[in-house]
């Protein structure tokens, strides 16, 4: 009976130390002071009438370019579809008072490790879905495609691939926000190898995470849960098939649309391709800086400006074997 008394509590423990092993640095922000400047371009634009238009082109002279008539506008104001993506932003987003918190939370975070940083007004628009552009950071103004985080299975994404609309929701709007100002600080690297080039996007996702302590990787990462349980699970068998394949120092370019682009799945070229989700390469930079980290004691700047084929020999990454 002892010994089944000791075994258990042997478990407990040993799972309190891995939890504490996987918990994210928390930071402490509740002194950093931001302003969360929010404006909603999109609830001006589509309630005003053509009367109004000459004020909303002097308050957001950026968001009408010169070369359009105001015939553009008034149509605009009009359209069918544009305002069916409206009313839709408004019944998911309603006041943006959630969002609000976010934002606030992760500008304190970016200003502790940036402390230079300002925090950007941020500017509500639609977009027509362009997911391309779905957040737009440029100094001083940040432009929130509101369209594009309706939820998966809004009646407007019908007809998107999964791949794509799979990170429509609203959930998703601060790990895009946050890839946005994580981009300025991550400085590009001039080694082309395979094995520089999923660390640069390592380098990318270690930040977002530092800027959203609260966030879950796989949500981070953008996958489902099916699909970050793969990658956990298949982490020793993909890392030894980039090893065989002798990818790291390749040069080749096809590798970046294989395993860092967005696709559907990740192109092995085997049968487990149908199974895997794309940007494998981005996932296992991430977990080569996370080991990184682990074994030296440096800030997340100082980790930055490490040239990335030096950060992978001293990150002793080994894969986690399941």
């Amino acid at each position: 009976m002892n010994i089944i008394k000791y075994f258990f509590l042997f478990m407990i423990l040993l799972n309190l130390v891995a939890c504490d092993k996987n918990e994210k640095e928390v930071v402490d922000v509740s002194k950093i002071d931001v302003n969360v400047d929010v404006r909603r371009f999109e609830q001006r634009f589509y309630t005003a009438g053509p009367e109004n238009l000459s004020t909303l082109k002097s308050d957001f002279p950026f968001l009408f370019p010169e070369p359009n008539p105001d015939s553009v506008w008034t149509a605009k104001m009009k359209d069918e579809d544009e305002l069916f993506l409206y009313k839709a932003s408004q019944e998911v987003f309603g006041d943006f008072s959630k969002e609000k918190i976010g934002l606030a939370e992760l500008f304190k975070h970016v200003k502790y490790y940036f402390p230079k940083f300002e925090a950007p007004r941020v500017i509500t628009i639609l977009s027509n879905v362009d997911y391309d552009n779905r957040i737009i950071y440029a100094d001083s103004l940040m432009f929130v495609s509101l369209d594009v985080y309706l939820g998966r299975e809004h009646e407007v994404y019908e007809d998107y691939p999964n791949y794509i609309k799979q990170n429509f929701t609203p959930d998703h709007l601060m790990v895009d926000a946050a890839r946005e100002l994580a981009n300025p600080v991550v400085k590009p690297n001039p080694l082309k190898s395979y094995i520089s080039k999923i660390i640069q996007e390592g380098k990318k996702m270690y930040t977002i995470a530092a800027f959203l302590p609260a966030e879950s990787e796989q949500e981070i990462m953008g996958y489902s849960p099916e699909q970050y349980e793969w990658a956990v699970q298949s982490e020793s068998n993909i890392w030894k098939y980039f090893i065989q394949k002798e990818m790291l120092y390749s040069n080749d370019p096809t590798l970046t649309e294989r395993f860092i682009s967005d696709a559907p799945f990740s192109k092995f070229y085997l049968e487990v391709d149908k199974d895997s989700p794309g940007r494998i390469g981005v996932w296992f930079g991430w977990q080569i800086v996370n080991s990184f980290m682990e074994h030296n004691d440096l800030s997340l700047q100082e980790m930055l400006a490490i040239d990335n084929e030096e950060l992978f020999t001293k990150s002793k990454y080994k894969p986690k074997k399941k």
